[in-house]
């Protein structure tokens, strides 16, 4: 059954809990707190939210340790307040979906406290564990220079316990049927409560093989398989997206050779070399990865970011390419993370409004659905004095009043950002709600464009050449309706030469601003750009468009 595509043209809006709104004052997002906060994100034309983890945790990994699947941690509510929270948001037609941290728990859950107590525990094989001390016990860390090691002795089990990430979240043994029964009732107990899907986090960890000492290790496909079959018997339009920073080449098996595998991804490959064109004015490499990363089956979709909760991961561009965007975007090392990302928010790397605009915009108009990371509608910036990714991971900035609006607590799980260009009585949603040309108002528009093209999400896409290599044009066509879109990376303005080769194709209706582009008798439409410009057209024989300008 493949239900409702309805992922295809998602609005979807990316916050943790934690960090959001916190109604009962105690330092911390709540789900009450989110829950009066859905009508701003209603009223911004949000129609997907991703929560992050909000189970029950000792919290050493932002929530990424989870200890009972089944539940919400005490910090952020209840259970009942979840089910609250769900029901307001689907009144205002808003789609929920939720983190699935599977590969590893944290080890305070009790399937590991019971699996280490004796070798014949109930839950001794639902993790991975080898007598001896495995020769690769140093290789594979997800986070180096701050992980020393994936297998980690326990004294109680007297064995070692196999762990991708830190040594507090120990390796679920996928391979064990029980294990894979236990996640089928995890999926199926947060779809009756009405959730629309998974992201799905560190795909490629939670499929691979996990024997001591493997060289090569295994993608367990037929697993993914199975997953998708238990999700769309359960629920026809709920979907997975998946998180797998992986080649090109690779992308089919997750996604499946008949649509059987994830139905949406992070498009790591573009992300990375997205930023490498914001850096250099480079549009190449950009082309090449939108074109290496092409989905043929209709069912598959792209999720296209700017900034998430983690760092800016940049591990698949050259070290040429990688030093160049750091020169431009991280130039000191204690911006730089894990030597091969950056833990700045997009305000701060980019440092003016012009490219901030022209990097939403392109999201926006790549093929897929676009995700926006909380506070970025509004420009917040980073907290470099926090450790690792928490600097990207401050409280919403509300209003100007004590803590940005976020809580009456005096002491709160991060600290707001009160100093600087970027401190909440500069950055807050109160005061941008009322300023007309503010980056709120800026975004309300651009997600409502978005919604009305929808060709983007449905159509075929190409790249048309510009003449001009700073310049990056798309045209999408779907059911004879044609967008074109061009984007100008360079800091300098630029005028293009454009041959639309469908025909009727002698108009372009510009969908932001009053203005109409009529091809010359050659068929060449010439468009300018200013610096960091963007440009939307409807393109066709519009006389009878109501697209005249942007509603």
């Amino acid at each position: 059954m493949i239900g409702d595509l309805w992922y295809k043209n998602a609005i979807i809006y990316s916050l943790d809990l934690e960090t959001f709104m916190d109604l009962n004052g105690d330092g911390v997002g709540d789900f009450e707190g989110l829950t009066r906060r859905l009508d701003y994100l209603h009223a911004m034309g949000v129609d997907t939210v991703w929560l992050a983890p909000f189970q029950p945790t000792p919290n050493h990994d932002n929530g990424y340790d989870i200890k009972d699947y089944y539940g919400v941690d005490p910090r952020h509510g209840s259970s009942g307040n979840f089910v609250e929270f769900m029901h307001q948001a689907k009144k205002r037609g808003i789609k929920v979906i939720i983190d699935l941290v599977v590969n590893h728990t944290s080890d305070q859950h009790l399937w590991f406290q019971d699996a280490r107590s004796s070798e014949d525990a109930m839950h001794r094989d639902w993790y991975v564990w080898s007598k001896k001390k495995p020769e690769d016990w140093d290789e594979g860390m997800v986070f180096p220079g701050v992980q020393k090691t994936t297998w980690t002795y326990d004294k109680k089990a007297k064995a070692y316990y196999h762990h991708r990430f830190y040594h507090f979240q120990p390796d679920l043994n996928i391979d064990n049927p029980e294990v894979r029964e236990e996640i089928t009732r995890i999926i199926g107990y947060w779809l009756e409560l009405g959730v629309a899907g998974f992201r799905v986090d560190a795909v490629p960890f939670l499929l691979e093989t996990q024997n001591p000492g493997e060289t090569s290790k295994e993608i367990r496909f037929e697993y993914l398989r199975e997953i998708r079959r238990f999700l769309q018997w359960r629920r026809g339009d709920a979907i997975l997206l998946g998180e797998a920073n992986v080649k090109p080449e690779d992308t089919k098996d997750y996604f499946g050779n008949e649509g059987n595998g994830i139905h949406m991804m992070f498009n790591f490959y573009v992300n990375q070399y997205l930023f490498y064109a914001l850096a250099t004015g480079e549009t190449k490499p950009l082309i090449k990865a939108l074109e290496e990363t092409r989905i043929d089956i209709p069912t598959n979709q792209w999720a296209h970011f700017l900034r998430n909760h983690d760092e800016l991961d940049l591990g698949r561009l050259s070290d040429e390419e990688r030093q160049k965007v750091f020169a431009r975007f991280a130039p000191e090392e204690h911006m730089q993370l894990y030597g091969r990302g950056i833990r700045r928010r997009l305000a701060t790397m980019l440092g003016n409004r012009q490219q901030t605009e022209l990097a939403y915009s392109l999201i926006f108009s790549l093929p897929g659905a676009p995700v926006i990371r909380y506070g970025d509608e509004i420009n917040m910036g980073d907290d470099l004095e926090l450790e690792e990714r928490n600097a990207v991971r401050t409280p919403m900035q509300w209003s100007e009043s004590p803590q940005a609006g976020f809580s009456k607590a005096d002491e709160l799980v991060h600290p707001v950002i009160d100093k600087g260009p970027y401190g909440y009585k500069h950055v807050n949603v109160e005061n941008q709600r009322r300023t007309p040309d503010s980056m709120l108002n800026w975004m309300t528009t651009l997600i409502r464009l978005r919604q009305e093209c929808t060709e983007i999400g449905w159509g075929d896409w190409k790249i048309l050449d510009t003449g001009v290599e700073q310049v990056l044009c798309m045209h999408y066509n779907w059911k004879g309706s044609s967008l074109v879109i061009l984007h100008n990376f360079d800091e300098k303005a630029h005028e293009v030469s454009l041959k639309l080769e469908r025909d009727g194709e002698t108009k372009l209706v510009d969908l932001m601003v009053e203005y109409e582009s009529v091809a010359e008798d050659s068929g060449i439409h010439n468009i300018t750009l200013d610096a960091f410009g963007y440009r939307w057209f409807r393109a066709g024989n519009l006389e009878h468009s109501f697209h005249k300008k942007n509603s």
